[in-house]
């Protein structure tokens, strides 16, 4: 059976929706429980304004975008604060139009963190064990074959690596990915070799191999972002297409609250779906990680009481025999510690 820990999700991953009021709100999370959130991501759903990634170890205001390569910049009138039960906002275009849509999705991880010396790259981690995510900052001047600490307590199973201080792509490694390959968060292209590639990892460490970053050796500022899968709670996995709009199914171990997926063996965007924008089944209000097109519609998937089940023929998310990988995260158990069962919605 599929017993959790983890009984009560929204303690460490929530999705809020909001309307922009070009002030200075603050915004609260709708979850029965406070979190304070430590990574939060706005997309505008409205306008093809930039996403916006804010976590709690590089601070307030300081705004990385997942859909192109730039630098991380400072921006005092965009997030300002990581709050009790929620954040707040300045009046930025991209965070907070008057009259616009937002989504946010919200993680939690364990504040501002601490110093970790674990590997050759000392760095600032703030880490969830109990939620499997941490956040990693500091994993500086990135040579080929250095190591820096994740804080988890076992292997991530999908990483997200950033340049911080200058142009370079969202770096992703992911479980059954081939050494010396890479993926970029920032790009619609498939899997394929790279002079700069985030991996392997074992249960205490990250590695690199190649010119660190993309960036020119021994002389970058980076942060990175790591999951891996906890039961009851989040899954990272693959699964190949069928091609048919009776598509394939994914068995996670939960009802889905969030799904990212990506086609990984050939061109196709990274997609987001999420049940506080989509109430119920087929899932089909998308967010695109990797441009910044407004908040559109296509058929995906219906979010089930342990998966979800593909609904479309897309190359996308079920071309004939493709490969895919995904991130989901609950909304709740299949079954609970006490043994509960959930519904489908």
């Amino acid at each position: 059976m599929a017993y959790t820990t983890i009984d009560n999700p929204e303690l460490y991953f929530q999705t809020k929706i909001y309307t922009g009021d070009g002030s200075t709100p603050s915004i609260t999370l709708d979850g029965d429980t406070d979190m304070q959130p430590d990574l939060v991501w706005i997309k505008n759903r409205d306008q093809t304004d930039s996403h916006c990634l804010f976590d709690a170890v590089r601070g307030a205001t300081k705004l990385l975008s997942s859909d192109n390569y730039n630098a991380e910049t400072t921006d005092a009138d965009t997030l300002t604060s990581f709050d009790s039960d929620g954040f707040a906002l300045g009046a930025d275009v991209k965070v907070n139009t008057n009259t616009e849509a937002y989504v946010a999705w919200c993680w939690k991880a364990n504040g501002t963190g601490s110093a970790n010396i674990e590997g050759n790259t000392d760095t600032t981690i703030s880490a969830n064990t109990t939620a499997g995510f941490s956040i990693i900052d500091g994993c500086d001047d990135l040579n080929d074959d250095d190591t820096f600490g994740h804080g988890l307590n076992s292997a991530p199973d999908m990483v997200f690596l950033k340049r911080r201080d200058d142009i370079s792509g969202w770096r992703v490694f992911y479980t059954g990915i081939t050494d010396g390959s890479t993926l970029f968060l920032n790009s619609s292209a498939a899997v394929g070799d790279d002079s700069a590639t985030v991996g392997p990892v074992s249960s205490t460490l990250i590695t690199v191999e190649g010119s660190g970053t993309g960036g020119y050796e021994g002389d970058n500022e980076n942060v990175a972002y790591a999951w891996h899968s906890v039961q009851g709670f989040s899954k990272f996995g693959s699964y190949t297409g069928n091609g048919d709009a009776n598509g394939t199914f994914v068995y996670t171990g939960f009802r889905p609250a969030m799904i990212i997926v990506k086609v990984t063996d050939t061109v196709g965007d990274w997609r987001i779906f999420d049940t506080t924008r989509d109430t119920y089944n087929v899932a089909d209000a998308i967010i695109y990680p990797s441009v910044t097109n407004a908040e559109g519609t296509e058929t995906f998937a219906d979010f089930l009481s342990n998966g979800f089940k593909t609904r479309s023929s897309s190359a996308a998310y079920n071309g004939d025999g493709n490969a895919y990988i995904y991130m989901a995260f609950a909304e709740s158990p299949f079954v609970t510690s006490g043994g509960v069962p959930c519904t489908a919605r």
